[in-house]
């Protein structure tokens, strides 16, 4: 296992910096003074109705009255073209963009009626199974014949089909664990199952850039939440040892329970979590380890097992698992693996099983047909081929871009290779200039990053070709040329 990690705060230019602050100090200021000139002007009758007024009716507040009111008329809104793109075809290696044009400023869309046919560099589509033709389709079509599209219930009331049961066997036996449950979404998977495995009386302590969906989870258990230096063993047995001294606030008892919260794969970092160190520090100081593997499952270890696999760790080291169906399988939802007494507990008390729509029969199938080709149960080394496939190219992409000069964060292995662009000005531009190119990107600023640390994010899959790789790498390199994004050539 060969790692190379670069943090996003490791290398900033001095120039990158300075010009990133003056613009958003120029952005917002301007963007404040266009308010204040349009209240007055529609106080004295000259214009109309603000277009993003929630409400006309006299004596109200806006709604919207706040500074993320003001962000989203003022920044995002104006370069809203490069988000929510029309898609036109399946999420493969290829994808069709519709083409669209706004008459006022990106408050309103109109599709023209052309397409571009892109080559795609920002969906989850790890190993190549989010295609619309194959064995994995054909089994969803047997599927949808006999079960239909929806389950229409919970699972808990009448939502739960065979093809659930079915894989949710499958998921306990391809990660490892005893048991496993299943959810219809992803971020609830999340945001309703922390809630539940802690209370007030409970300790949190999450990775700094954990992703929203543990953040809501932690907010809504009413637990005390601490944060540690991102990716930092060192800082997180510092935050366990102060903690476990301080205790809880006011009295001073102990915690009834220590949760920690990581991620097999950062998402907008793409760097690997340091899991052997982590479950040291677990073991040494009793606490619950909690891992996050939505990116990494399928798409790490030399089976497809995630991050417990390619980090040498065994699965009965972390007490919960929790991953997503949505990147390496080619599906939507999510599950949590771990002891059957736990897994019995959140069908009985998680709001996620309790009150979400059961996960759709078709999906339920999609994602056990991927997880039996990975596991070469389909009489095939079609999944093994996928998983050597995307670490080649995942790796030759990285190496490339960082011999260019682009600034690239991440480790090596990993399928998220993100590029820094850090100027808010930039991030529209490299997103424009890439479908001009034929590539489909996702370009990422503030609030999903910190301020100065704006960034492209390319997921790379396991059904791009080499030459797909190549021809991507030498448009991304003619635009780092115009941009000046090449910061270390």
């Amino acid at each position: 296992m060969t790692t190379e990690t670069r943090h996003g705060e490791d290398f900033v230019p001095l120039s990158a910096a300075i010009f990133t602050y003056l613009s958003y100090g120029v952005l917002i200021v301007m963007g404040h003074f266009r308010d204040f000139c349009g209240r007055w002007l529609r106080f004295f009758g000259i214009l109309g109705r603000a277009p993003y007024a929630v409400t006309t009716e006299p004596g109200y507040a806006e709604l919207l009255a706040d500074f993320d009111s003001f962000y989203t008329r003022r920044l995002y809104t104006r370069i809203r073209d490069c988000w929510n793109r029309p898609v036109g075809s399946a999420p493969g290696a290829q994808i069709t963009v519709l083409e669209r044009v706004s008459k006022d400023y990106n408050q309103t869309f109109e599709l023209t009626g052309r397409s571009i046919r892109c080559l795609n560099l920002g969906s989850y589509n790890y190993l190549g199974f989010g295609e619309n033709s194959g064995p994995c389709i054909e089994a969803v079509r047997e599927t949808i014949g006999k079960f239909g599209v929806c389950a229409c219930s919970p699972a808990a009331e009448a939502g739960r089909t065979r093809v659930q049961v079915e894989l949710e066997e499958l998921v306990a036996r391809f990660v490892g664990k005893p048991a496993a449950i299943v959810f219809g979404m992803g971020f609830a998977t999340n945001s309703t199952t922390i809630p539940t495995l802690v209370d007030k009386h409970s300790l949190i302590i999450s990775d700094a850039l954990n992703h929203s969906s543990i953040v809501s989870g932690c907010r809504a258990s009413g637990a005390k939440v601490i944060a540690f230096k991102h990716n930092d063993p060192a800082d997180l047995e510092a935050v366990l040892r102060k903690q476990i001294a301080e205790g809880q606030p006011r009295t001073h008892r102990a915690w009834s329970k220590i949760l920690i919260i990581v991620e097999g794969i950062y998402s907008m970092e793409g760097e690997i979590c340091k899991l052997p160190e982590i479950v040291a520090l677990k073991k040494k100081y009793r606490a619950y380890l909690y891992v996050d593997e939505a990116h990494s499952i399928g798409a790490m270890g030399r089976r497809g097992r995630g991050v417990c696999e390619y980090t040498g760790v065994n699965p009965d080291d972390v007490d919960i698992l929790m991953g997503t169906f949505t990147k390496s399988f080619g599906g939507v939802g999510g599950y949590i693996a771990s002891s059957v007494e736990l897994i019995n507990y959140l069908r009985a008390t998680d709001l996620g099983h309790l009150y979400g729509t059961s996960l759709s029969p078709a999906v339920a199938t999609m994602v056990t047909t991927t997880m039996r080709i990975i596991l070469g149960e389909d009489g095939t080394d079609d999944g093994k081929r996928r998983l050597a496939q995307l670490r080649d190219n995942s790796n030759y992409f990285r190496r490339s871009l960082i011999d260019m000069g682009f600034v690239v964060l991440g480790d090596n292995d990993s399928p998220i290779v993100p590029l820094m662009l850090y100027h808010p000005a930039k991030i529209p531009a490299f997103s424009r200039l890439a479908l001009e190119r034929g590539l489909a990107v996702v370009v990422v600023g503030y609030p999903a990053t910190p301020i100065i640390l704006s960034r492209t994010r390319f997921c790379v899959s396991a059904a791009h070709t080499r030459e797909d790789i190549d021809r991507a790498l030498e448009a991304i390199s003619e635009i780092g040329d115009i941009m000046r994004l090449k910061y270390l050539a």
